[in-house]
């Protein structure tokens, strides 16, 4: 399947607000998870259905309701009965291929995001759709499959350290974001520093595969592109809204990850012109070697150009050439060669050839 665009065959020609799936299964059976707790208090359960959590949401306190498997319609079509979720913001979160986007729904805020992944096999970087939708006393992410970034947000609540026990779900929200975000610097710094170390070795060789490696870090940066560039019309249009679940105390530390993702969007563009200037460099360095090459070849045809000419009058099977008969004709023609070389050399030199 694409990376950049995946297959929308199945969605053509039906009604705006029809529900189909749009990526990869990657889970059998979608599971539910539940984590509630506040300052004092932590629990964390597992279920079944959408209706059996939705019953156990608490009015006080947070509950982080977390599914991993997208993939099952009727549990979708249940997610948005159960918590008010429109058809066409369901439509989005099925369709794994949505641009990053920020919809501000009388219930909740929603946030459609890319979470990025490295996979070491292939060497390359790859992107899960997460929803996160914010509502009055609970917070809802969706994912692909299992496996994310937010370890380190889950020991937090977990061991109770930070500020996160001691807040509202919309400073979750924020932490969350905020970790998706930070994964994305970090992939760049990686990315980057091989770009970087790149850079000495197309001036030590022309080995084919460093043209390889330039492709395919071009594909990867404009890869991370089309992922994190819309973050952060997300991130502005959040702070510009004026009925978001997020209190004005949290709204701070929005700005601050405005900043993260205007840098991370900052330094994808800087990659993407050094690695464009390091194909350019590439491609002038192997132009200059084969310059050298041909220089090389050039001169030595241009001396054997005259002694060709010479080779060939004498060689002609006319019966009297005169010179045929002089006693010192050979040696006198390696001395004519000889002097036609040397002035030939010369010549060049004095013309900064060679």
């Amino acid at each position: 399947m694409a990376r950049f665009l995946k297959d929308r065959a199945k969605a053509k020609g039906l009604a705006p607000g029809s529900l189909v799936f749009i990526g990869k299964q990657k889970m059998d059976v979608p599971v539910i998870q539940l984590m509630q707790y506040d300052s004092e208090n932590l629990s964390e359960e597992e279920f079944s259905s959408i209706e059996d959590v939705a019953k156990k949401i608490k009015p006080e306190g947070v509950n982080w309701i977390n599914i991993y498997g997208i993939h099952d319609l009727e549990m979708m079509n249940n997610l948005g009965t159960q918590f008010n979720i429109p058809l066409l913001l369901l439509e989005d979160m099925l369709n794994t291929d949505q641009r990053p986007k920020y919809e501000d729904i009388e219930a909740h805020d929603a946030f459609i995001l890319k979470m990025l992944q490295h996979e070491k096999p292939t060497d390359l970087i790859h992107a899960e759709q997460i929803t996160i939708i914010l509502g009055e006393n609970y917070l809802l992410t969706l994912q692909e499959k299992r496996g994310d970034v937010f370890t380190h947000v889950r020991e937090r609540i977990r061991k109770n350290k930070g500020r996160v026990r001691l807040n509202d779900n919309d400073y979750l929200a924020y932490a969350l974001i905020d970790t998706i975000v930070d994964n994305y610097t970090i992939l760049i710094e990686n990315l980057g520093a091989k770009v970087e170390d790149l850079e000495d070795r197309i001036f030590s060789n022309q080995d084919t595969k460093i043209i390889e490696e330039i492709y395919r870090f071009k594909t990867e940066l404009n890869y991370l592109r089309k992922t994190v560039r819309p973050v952060k019309e997300v991130i502005y249009a959040l702070l510009k809204t004026e009925n978001s679940y997020f209190q004005d105390k949290n709204k701070v530390f929005l700005k601050d990850l405005y900043d993260l993702v205007v840098q991370a969007t900052d330094a994808i563009e800087l990659y993407n012109s050094l690695v464009a200037d390091q194909l350019n460099i590439y491609n002038t360095n192997a132009n200059n070697r084969l310059n050298e090459v041909m220089k090389v070849l050039t001169i030595f045809a241009s001396i054997f150009i005259p002694l060709t000419f010479i080779a060939g009058v004498y060689g002609m099977n006319f019966k009297y050439i005169p010179e045929l008969d002089f006693k010192s004709s050979y040696p006198i023609f390696w001395g004519v060669v000889g002097v036609i070389i040397v002035g030939l050399l010369y010549f060049f030199k004095r013309k900064k050839w060679l």
